[in-house]
């Protein structure tokens, strides 16, 4: 029998992968990799892999940060929501 789901749960699920989509999308007009953004902003590597795969709910202090390795202002990382 499949696993029923709490419906906040399945739409956190996909406001995560949302944001994380549009993370990846501009990551790559950047011209960006992972790993370069992962340095320009102080986090882990795997810590950005998770945002950009919907497994990690980022705090307001983690898009900011990921908003200023990007110079971008924080609200365009929320655009696609």
């Amino acid at each position: 029998m499949p696993q029923l789901y709490p419906v906040h749960k399945i739409r956190d699920k996909e406001i995560l992968e949302k944001f994380g989509t549009n993370l990846k999308v501009i990551r790559k007009e950047k011209g960006l990799t992972q790993e370069e953004l992962a340095f320009r902003s102080g986090l882990a590597l795997s810590q950005i892999a998770r945002i950009e795969t919907g497994r990690l709910n980022s705090s307001i202090c983690t898009l900011i940060t990921i908003a200023k390795a990007l110079q971008i202002e924080p609200g365009e990382l929320l655009k696609a929501m």
